[in-house]
């Protein structure tokens, strides 16, 4: 079965891409690549609102790209590398296919 006929997959990756699309939330992974964060770090960093951060934040984690874990009054954030490492085999998969030729027309 190749990559792009798995449903499950496809749902995924799709999900992930329509996250990332976005400049703020994508802004938002960058930082995150350099650790894990909490909402106010992130709040003074992007300059955002909280409420608009909140929003992009739930959006990221929904698609599985960010795991989050409370401490005190506080939310920390990361990136999930396995959601990351999921959507580069996916798109891998893509790549793999870009080269094959097209059968002949009968």
């Amino acid at each position: 079965m190749r990559v792009l006929d798995h449903p499950i997959a496809l749902e995924q990756a799709r999900a992930r891409l329509k996250a990332l699309a976005d400049p703020l939330r994508l802004q938002v992974i960058e930082v995150l690549a350099g650790g894990e964060r909490c909402v106010c770090d992130l709040t003074a960093e992007l300059g955002l609102a909280q409420s608009k951060l909140s929003f992009h934040l739930k959006v990221l984690k929904e698609a599985g790209l960010l795991a989050d874990r409370q401490e005190g009054r506080w939310t920390y954030y990361r990136l999930r590398s396995e959601a990351i490492e999921q959507l580069q085999q996916w798109l891998g998969g893509l790549a793999g296919h870009c080269r094959t030729p097209a059968p002949p027309c009968p």
